[in-house]
């Protein structure tokens, strides 16, 4: 560790900034894409024809965000380094007939998104957040950052056993109050809609998700760790909009390669869409690059063939409570540096050839690294990588940043790892 990158703590202020101004996918991509066009990059328009500039371009769809860098003298083959990550978080959504109730009490019909960690929701303050869409097709960013919804857990004088076991149906027991009284119809998209300053009636479609309205947070005596919602996937996003910008700004010669960012949406219930990483969003843009380059099928292969992704998602740090769930040769630490995920049954995409790259990358940023694998045990989780490899087939390394909490309403990590990690895609983006 001594030979590390000095810590910088701005880069973890500003992901902790970027956390709260992050409630969902929608204000993700927003964020990110304000701090790009900082940097110089420009929106372009997938129903708009593509021209052969240099310079920093990014595209929207939804919760996903593609940005690149095309350097001065990059040709139609030129190949891509790709930073890949996914911008959505298990939570509760809401339903397309919201407005329920029970008892006497007013409730909001929510559906759960993700593999989230169902006790981490109960008796938290609840804002709510993501996009409504006009009779106009326009759509616009909401978000209620003040307590507005409750999940209230049952007080243990009424379930003896609660700490014995606590069992959680999605359907009964997840419902959030927000009041008292009748639930009426239309209530929740009115007050939604009025308390963001548009024409309730105008309102034809909604993507609503509940959030926990209390700040992220630095933790611990000396404030080694950093607690917050959402660091499983904006950990990397973040991570990833500085190693582009950094590399598009870099002093010095241009990068040989076409630095790239894609961070998808709905990695959380398989990727399956056309914002997730299974669709066809990097492949089509990539390959409008390439086209508007004057590149040809034979220019596509060979940037391909040349392309390297790094899948960047958090992964496990060992847990004190828990160290026998983990692999015991395989202990990842908060601060140790970012991760190195191996699972030979492709569960996680790396391989020796992409641990040779990861090495190489935190190498020349001088950025510590750790080895995750699961127990053998133990399922695995996977990640955008595989599906990238698979379906685009370019060589993918799954990487991270270890955390503790992964799926919680409120992860845990090291203070030092988001800018270990930004620093590590850096290198990689900048070669």
């Amino acid at each position: 560790m001594s030979d590390a990158t000095p810590f910088d703590r701005s880069h973890t202020d500003g992901l902790l900034s970027f956390l709260a101004a992050s409630p969902s996918p929608y204000h993700a991509v927003a964020n990110a894409a304000a701090e790009l066009e900082k940097a110089g990059f420009r929106q372009v328009r997938e129903t708009e024809a593509w021209d052969a500039s240099t310079g920093g371009k990014y595209v929207l769809r939804g919760g996903a965000l593609i940005a690149w860098y095309v350097p001065e003298g990059a040709t139609p083959a030129t190949p891509f380094r790709i930073v890949g990550a996914h911008t959505d978080s298990p939570n509760l959504r809401v339903k397309p007939v919201p407005d329920t109730g029970a008892a006497g009490w007013r409730q909001i019909a929510v559906e759960v998104y993700g593999g989230a960690l169902l006790n981490t929701w109960l008796d938290r303050d609840l804002g709510l957040s993501g996009r409504v869409t006009l009779r106009d097709g326009t759509s616009h960013l909401v978000n209620l950052d003040r307590p507005l919804l409750r999940v209230p857990q049952l007080a243990i004088h009424l379930d003896r056993q609660v700490n014995e076991g606590l069992k959680l149906e999605r359907q009964r027991h997840m419902t959030p109050v927000w009041g008292l009284g009748k639930a009426r119809e239309g209530d929740l998209v009115r007050f939604v809609a009025q308390e963001s300053g548009l024409d309730a009636d105008a309102v034809a479609g909604w993507d609503l998700m509940a959030h926990s309205v209390e700040p992220p947070a630095y933790l611990g005596r000396e404030e080694e760790l950093a607690a917050g919602p959402r660091m499983d996937n904006l950990l990397s996003v973040h991570a990833g909009v500085a190693a582009l910008t950094a590399a598009a700004a870099g002093e010095g010669p241009q990068p040989t390669t076409i630095p790239v960012l894609a961070a998808f949406d709905h990695e959380e219930n398989g990727s399956q869409s056309d914002t997730g990483a299974q669709g066809p969003l990097l492949g089509s843009v990539l390959e409008r690059s390439v086209f508007a380059r004057g590149g040809a099928y034979e220019d596509r292969a060979r940037a391909w063939a040349g392309t390297v992704c790094l899948s960047s998602d958090t992964g496990h740090a060992v847990h004190p409570n828990y160290a026998e769930r983990h692999e015991p040769g395989h202990h990842p630490m908060p601060n140790g540096g970012p991760i190195l995920k191996v699972n030979v049954n492709q569960r996680y995409s790396t391989d020796g050839s992409g641990r040779a790259l990861f090495a190489a990358a935190c190498e020349r940023a001088s950025v510590p690294w750790q080895s995750f694998v699961s127990h053998n045990d133990m399922p695995c989780g996977t990640t955008i990588g595989p599906i990238t490899a698979a379906r685009h087939g370019i060589t993918t390394v799954d990487i991270g940043v270890a955390i503790l909490s992964m799926h919680s309403a409120r992860e845990l990590c090291g203070t030092q790892d988001p800018y270990l990690l930004a620093n590590c895609l850096t290198a990689f983006l900048a070669e």
